[in-house]
Parts: C-alpha cells; structure tokens; sequence
C-alpha cells in the first residue's frame, strides 16, 4: 500500500506538469483549431531562459528567490516569440491545418538549431539582417504603389540582406575573436539547480517523500489554472475569448477584433508554455530536444480531455499521469499477486517506456468509444 501511495503522489505530481505544459497548447488549439508543433520549443526556451537568469541571479541577495523572476521572464520571452509566430506564421495560414503543422515543425525545427548554434556572431548577424531588410521594407511602405511592386522588394532585400549580415558577421567575428566562441549553449545539456528552500521533500509515508520541486509545481498548475479560469471568465479580453471560440463570425459582427484575440490568445498559450518550461527545468537537464520529451503527451491530454475544455485537461492530465506512473513502477504488482497472468502482465510494462505503449493503447481504445474527449463541444461551439 504504501508504494501504491508513493505511486498515486508520484503520478499526480506528473499530471500536474503536463496539465501545465498543456494549459496554453488547450487554450490556441480550442480557439484558432491551430495543431502547434512548436509548442514544445517554447517549453524548451522557457526552461533556457530560466537557466540565463539563474546565472544572472547567482552571487546576489536574490539568489534563493530567482525561480520567481525566471518564472515572469520565461511568460514574456514566449508570449512575445508567440505573438511574433502568430503575426509573422500563423495568421497567413488559418483554416489551412496540414500548412499550419508543418509551418509550425520547421519553426520547431529552426528553434532547436537557433539554441544550439546562438552565439554572439550570429546574435550580431540576426539583428544587422532585421535591422536592414525590416528597415528597408518600413521606409518603402511609404511609396504611393508599394503593395505593387512588394513582392519584387521581398526578392531584392532579401538575398542583399541576408550577404551584407553575414558579410559583417563575419568580420566582426575575425576581428573581435567572436568565430571561436562557443555557442551560448550548445547541444549539451544545461542543468537548472532549485533554490534551497526547493530541495529536500515532505514525508507523505513511511519511508517517503514528496520532493518540494513536484509541491511546488503542483502549486504553480494551481495558480495558473485558477489565473486562467479568472482571465476567461472575470475579465473583457477574457470574454471576447470565449466568444470567438463559441462563434467566430457572430462575434466579428458585434465588433470584437478577431486578429487581435487571436493574436492575443497565441501569446498567452506561448507564454504558459514558457512558465511550463522553467517548472520542467528543476525536473532534470534542459537540451534543445527537451520540447519533444513532452510534445506528445502534452497533445494526448488536450484531446483526451477535449477542445478547449480546461476541466478536460485537468481531469486528462490528472489521469495520464497517475496511470502512466502506477503502471511504470509497477505499483499495482503486489495487488494482483494472485494472479500471475496479471502479474507478469504488469512486470512487462514496468518500465517507462512501455508504459507509455500501454498508456497510449489505452487512449487509442477510448477514442473509439468517445472520439470527442472527456468533455466534447457542444451546441454554438460545435457548429461554429
């Protein structure tokens, strides 16, 4: 009984980081329909960000309190990349799904190799490009025929641009020694290290303890899902969500701005995401591929739990996590001892690994008896 119990904290303490990294992906994919493969990459870049300002709060006063400061850094650096994919990416390609995917893999794609390969000669590079392609394209935007001849611009600037970057990249690289540099992060991974007041745990049972990192990320679900729920239903913006995702076309008719809820809910699902990434960064060491550890689990929650349902995703989470850690620790063993076709039945799946087969044999079976989720649309949202 007691490593039942070890089991059922371990698996809600599981749950609770994948209702977090799920939270903002529910939230883009209930209201624009979106399948954001890059999800992931901005868990990973908020786990990156939490490791910057580790190292910039080290030897400091602050130093036991940085993981507030990461938290509230992690938002805005995701929600701001977010609301660039979504102004930049995302808004050409709207009722599009198969183009959205695979525009949202490449950028998934090209943020695993940007964090492998950021230095300071390509940060130089990076800014001389926008600074002269964006700068030339917001001074010709003023000519009187501009939108004419716009695709003809985009040709020109573009390869002239990305030369003369490259080009003075690489002489200050020569001359500033930046070339030799190591990149800021590489491929290896980087380990977050908990504040003190994070480490050790609290005894649950007899000879166990619930480590504070997984207390304080089930704390932190709480607050974000309690935030959430009051920014839908207490606040205007909040409200202008719920009535895009009920009736999109209804709700461009009374006024409210479509692009910029859109834009706005993309921004809050990426900074969540940002928030999850620095929560999964006290788990263990960030990499580039850290985003794709939680891709799928994080997609199995959302529908399981259905579209844009927060309460499905709790309830999805809660049981994803509990059943994938019971069947991996092979809690359930000593308890069906009797029988030893089921015993040998949960030796097999007592590995990570094929817990999760069996985890996703499960969902496979409930979707076929219920393909809308837990909790399925209905009414004006359905028909909307």
């Amino acid at each position: 009984m007691t490593q039942l119990l070890e089991s059922l904290f371990g698996g809600l303490s599981i749950g609770s980081v994948l209702l977090l990294s799920a939270l903002g992906l529910a939230i883009v994919f209930g209201l624009m329909g979106v399948i954001n493969m890059a999800h992931g990459e901005l868990m990973m870049l908020g786990a990156y960000t939490t490791f910057v300002v580790q190292n910039a709060f080290k030897k400091t006063p602050l130093e036991g309190f940085y993981i507030f400061f990461a938290l509230i850094a992690a938002f805005i650096v995701t929600a701001l990349l977010g609301l660039l994919l979504e102004r930049g990416v995302i808004r050409y390609l709207y009722g599009r799904p198969l183009e959205t995917l695979l525009a949202t893999w490449g950028v998934s794609l090209i943020l695993q190799q940007f964090v492998r390969s950021v230095s300071w000669q390509f940060i130089a590079g990076l800014l001389i490009f926008c600074l002269l392609f964006f700068g030339a394209m917001g001074v010709l935007s003023r000519l009187a025929n501009f939108e004419r001849i716009r695709g003809w611009v985009i040709g020109l600037m573009l390869p002239i641009s990305a030369a003369i970057s490259l080009t003075i990249s690489h002489i200050l690289g020569q001359t500033y020694k930046l070339a030799v540099t190591n990149p800021w992060f590489g491929t290896q991974g980087v380990d977050v290290t908990a504040p003190k007041w994070l480490r050790g745990g609290l005894p649950i049972v007899k000879e166990y303890q619930l480590p504070y990192t997984r207390l304080f990320i089930i704390v932190l679900t709480v607050v974000c899902v309690l935030g959430i729920y009051w920014f839908l239903n207490k606040t205007a913006w909040g409200l202008r969500i719920r009535a895009v995702t009920q009736n999109r076309n209804m709700s461009a008719c009374l006024g409210i701005p479509t692009a910029t809820v859109d834009a706005l809910t993309f921004a809050i699902g990426s900074g969540l995401a940002g928030i999850a990434g620095c929560a999964v960064s006290l788990l263990g060491s960030v990499s580039p591929n850290t985003g794709q550890s939680y891709i799928v689990d994080t997609f199995m929650v959302v529908v399981v739990g259905g579209v844009g349902k927060l309460v499905g995703s709790i309830v999805a989470a809660s049981a994803i996590g509990v059943i994938s850690y019971v069947v991996s620790s092979n809690a359930l063993g000593p308890l069906v001892g009797f029988s030893e076709s089921l015993k040998g039945l949960f030796e097999f799946f007592a590995t990570a690994s094929m817990a999760k087969v069996m985890v996703f044999a499960l969902i496979v079976i409930f979707l076929q008896f219920r393909p809308a989720g837990l909790f399925p649309q209905k009414g004006r949202t359905v028909d909307a």
